[in-house]
């Protein structure tokens, strides 16, 4: 009878919302119940609740019919009581259904099992996620309503009519204060877990009506199942299958209470935006299902196999030099790009098509990253400060409770200013070719989220075959249905707007002031973001973002299979204003490869750091091959004390990096493009301070890319390149490092030797100090070559840090040079002979007149013997190329 029971709750509704129920009254005597709920008694089951989530079949009121607030928050006290009543009941159920499913998993190990492993599984499949989905609702909405309990009461009205008044502007003020809309918000996000439940609840039924039939000890136990009814000491019997529908019950009534809380809350109450946006999520979901089911029903492939949704989010699609933000849906069998219109407040979101891709035979290329022209890099420098002042101003107006509509107008501007920046910024192109030949080229502005769209597509593209044609239209309409991506990844649309304080204290400044606004014009994200400033229950726990500096430096990795010449790259989320994104450069072909860069990011809200681990691919024309990927959380408790040193596993490689962070306020983003400094003809202790290095990032990227593809090459470092690769180099180092380490894959391997040997002739200040010349000279006459080389090696401790550094980082390189000599003819003298000159020169001092005259063959001779005999040397240090930290200022952490 339980679907009477519902029918009833159905009717008694449409008459409390004035809607006609004289055509849908009780069934006559001639009308079975099979008649009523023809869909409850049909042989497939596992359509019969779906086709019953109606959710846009009556137009529910939105506006409140209670006409005092008084009236309309004692109600909405009274909903709130009920609520949590029938969420105890519900807990008990579900309890009670889980109960015999620890004895019917221990009797399955046994000669004579009531039910299978398997088919334990699947009766209770994520029946004790939805029990720990609504144990914590029901637990925090019950510590929130606690101080409440006794504001309201079923006992009529007390003797006196002062104390009447005083309890009623008491209860309005506790109504006031009472917010819940959060909790609701939450467990509406998570309706996802019942998807997987409705999807299972045929094949659990199925097993428990012929379990009950086969077996008199399932039989007994199915039949007779107690539980408590709520605060009630009283059980109600239930049978198994009644227990398995409770969940069905339950996901589809979620809607009717949203709208009847929401019906009973002041739209000046801090929860009805909230409870809005759960109400519109609470649809969306159940239409989703209705939707879902019917594909499943009329869409099947092939091999057998359902159309479903893989994935989807927001990109931006480039056609003819123009970029679009799309929402790109990925079917098993096709990618479907589409327009997103609507979908504001109070507005039906809908799909429009724009393109398609099947999946068979469909080819995926990763484009070299783009270049931004000097017109778009101007206007998205704008942007980002337009964004800043923009963001600066919403704080100001919550932290001065500024009117509800002029702090959404501010947040409206905020989104407009993110979705440009979200459509130009992107450089990582995703280029999509179909064997039709169709192709289309997606750009993202994070190498993760591209490579999480690849590994998504190639999985899919395997062994795809498939031949059915979609329904165009059919499946661009269920999209908005179908979506798990609700809106783009703006930092103004997210929940809580999580960077609008920073510290404890910024927390502390506002708990002192609650101001209830006007707020019925409020979206979700910015009503949040006034809980996180003005409500005193929220905790400060939550409020552990970044804003200020966070430095990176990616040190090494291991876990490489074969040799091999690899990259990393670090992301930081948060608001755009500065740049988010940094990238390692290519080590040297091996199984360990080692950096030792830094990067500095100025970061607003920044929460993760997500690192990518590629392999650098040999040959023109080839893809960069994941090696791995992942995330961490950002604890500024943790970070903002000393250097963090840890060790993150990325698939097969781990990358070992340090962190930490500086919290300072930002200033705001330049309008002029950040210029890089030159790096030519600049004494290399500025150029090394400047990158925050031992070593300057240009020796080690042309030695990095010698030993990449040169070690082999004939006359490396003798032969010559043409001047004009050289030049374009040159120009590229003092512009943009980037650009310029993306250039050294390009050209010829003998431009790269080239460019290195320009930069240490052009140092204004050679490597070697010149005021060492002579000390060199002399001790090059010290007969004993074991006195000799202590004697050189003492010198070598008096050059400066990084000119010591880089020298030693220059000998080693040219070792390993001479280790292929055989190939490259490149000995250990010759290497000397073309190095020495530039590396070491007299002073001026030397050549005047108060000092005796050096002949030029002998200044030769002196500098080809000292960096000869430096690379003879066994005993040679190893070079440090990044600026250690002393062991009390870091901490080591295990790999995570």
């Amino acid at each position: 009878m339980r679907e009477m029971e519902v029918y009833t709750d159905a009717v008694d509704y449409l008459e409390t919302q004035q809607i006609p129920v004289g055509g849908v009254g009780e069934p006559g005597p001639g009308l079975l119940e099979e008649d009523v709920f023809p869909e409850v008694f049909q042989e497939g089951t596992e359509t019969f609740f779906l086709s019953r989530l109606q959710t846009h079949s009556i137009d529910l009121p939105e506006t409140p019919v209670l006409c005092t607030q008084e009236a309309m928050l004692d109600r909405r006290l009274m909903v709130l009581r009920t609520i949590l009543d029938s969420e105890k009941i519900y807990l008990n159920e579900l309890e009670t259904l889980l109960m015999p499913m620890k004895a019917l998993k221990a009797s399955a190990g046994t000669s004579k099992p009531v039910l299978s492993s398997q088919h334990v599984q699947t009766v209770f499949y994520q029946v004790p996620e939805l029990r720990d989905l609504h144990r914590d609702f029901y637990t925090r909405l019950r510590e929130r309503m606690g101080p409440q309990t006794d504001l309201e009461s079923d006992s009529g009205p007390g003797p006196e009519q002062n104390l009447e008044q005083e309890e009623g502007r008491e209860a309005e003020l506790k109504g006031l204060q009472l917010n819940v809309g959060d909790l609701f918000l939450k467990i509406v996000s998570q309706l996802g877990v019942y998807r997987g439940f409705i999807d299972n609840y045929a094949n659990a039924v199925e097993i428990v009506r012929r379990c009950t039939q086969a077996d008199q000890r399932f039989r007994t136990l199915a039949e007779s199942m107690m539980s408590c009814n709520g605060s009630d000491t009283s059980k109600t019997k239930y049978t198994f299958e009644a227990l398995l529908y409770k969940p069905l019950d339950r996901v589809t009534k979620t809607t009717l209470v949203l709208h009847d809380l929401l019906k009973h809350t002041p739209e000046e109450h801090l929860d009805h935006a909230v409870l809005q946006e759960a109400l519109r999520l609470s649809r969306s979901f159940l239409s989703g299902l209705n939707e879902g089911s019917q594909c499943k029903r009329e869409v099947t492939l092939s091999r057998g196999m359902p159309r479903q949704l893989m994935r989807d989010g927001f990109v931006v699609d480039m056609c003819d030099g123009a970029r679009n933000l799309r929402h790109l849906f990925l079917y098993t069998d096709l990618l479907l790009c589409t327009k997103l219109k609507g979908g504001g407040q109070g507005k039906q979101a809908q799909y429009r098509f724009c393109w398609d891709l099947p999946l068979a035979g469909l080819k995926l290329n990763r484009g070299p990253e783009m270049d931004h022209n000097t017109e778009t890099s101007h206007r998205i420098l704008s942007l980002r400060a337009r964004m800043y002042e923009q963001r600066q101003s919403t704080k100001l107006c919550s932290q001065r409770s500024i009117l509800a509509r002029c702090i959404e107008r501010s947040r409206k501007k905020m989104e407009q200013l993110e979705l440009s920046y979200l459509t130009l910024s992107p450089l990582l192109p995703l280029e999509l070719h179909s064997p039709s030949g169709k192709s289309h080229t997606l750009v993202m502005s994070s190498l993760y989220e591209l490579e999480e769209w690849r590994e998504a597509i190639q999985k899919l593209t395997r062994d795809n075959i498939e031949t059915v044609p979609p329904d165009l239209l059919t499946l661009t309409n269920s999209c908005v249905k179908l979506r798990m991506t609700q809106q783009p990844p703006l930092q103004s649309l997210q929940p809580g707007e999580k960077s609008l304080c920073h510290t404890k204290e910024d927390l502390s400044s506002h708990r002192t002031r609650t101001h209830f606004l006007p707020l019925h014009q409020f979206t979700l994200s910015q009503l949040l973001a006034l809980y996180v400033t003005h409500l005193s229950y929220l905790p400060l726990e939550g409020v552990s973002c970044l804003c200020g500096r966070l430095s990176v430096v990616v040190h090494s990795a291991c876990g490489l299979q074969h040799p091999a010449s690899v990259y990393v790259c670090v992301e930081v989320d948060g608001f755009e204003f500065y740049e988010s994104r940094a990238q390692t450069h290519s080590s040297v072909i091996g199984v360990c490869p080692h950096w030792d860069q830094e990067f500095s990011f100025q970061v607003d809200g920044a929460t993760n750091l997500r690192l990518v681990c590629e392999l650098q691919p040999e040959g023109v024309g080839c893809d960069d091959r994941l090696l791995g990927k992942t995330t961490m959380k950002l604890d500024p408790a943790v970070l903002q004390k000393r250097w963090k040193r840890q060790t993150l596993v990325l698939g097969q490689v781990e990358v070992t990096l340090s962190l930490k962070y500086s919290p300072h306020p930002l200033d705001p983003p330049s309008l002029a493009s950040i210029q890089q400094q030159p790096i030519f003809c600049m004494p290399i202790e500025v150029v090394a301070q400047q990158e925050g290095v031992l070593v300057p990032h240009l020796v080690r990227c042309c030695v990095e890319e010698v030993e990449r593809r040169g070690l082999k090459e004939v006359g490396i470092y003798r032969i010559s390149a043409a001047t004009s690769d050289i030049t374009n180099l040159k120009t590229a180092f003092n512009t943009s490092l980037r650009e310029a380490v993306s250039k050294l894959r390009c050209v010829e391997v003998n431009a790269v030797s080239g460019i290195l040997k320009l930069y240490f002739r052009e140092l204004p200040e050679p490597l070697i100090p010149t005021e060492l010349f002579q000390n060199f000279a002399k001790a090059l006459d010290i007969p004993d070559l074991n006195s000799r080389n202590v004697s050189m090696l003492s010198l070598l401790q008096c050059c400066p840090r990084v000119n010591q550094n880089t020298f030693l980082f220059l000998l080693h390189h040219l070792k390993r040079v001479s280790e292929r000599q055989e190939e490259n003819k490149m000995s250990l003298m010759n290497l000397a002979t073309v190095f020495g000159p530039s590396l070491l020169r007299p002073s001026a001092a030397v050549q005047g007149e108060y000092s005796p005259p050096v002949d030029i063959s002998q200044e030769v001779v002196v500098q080809v013997q000292v960096v000869y005999s430096y690379l003879q040397c066994e005993n040679l240090p190893e070079a440090q190329t990044w600026l250690t930290h002393d062991a009390e200022t870091t901490e080591e952490d295990t790999a995570l």
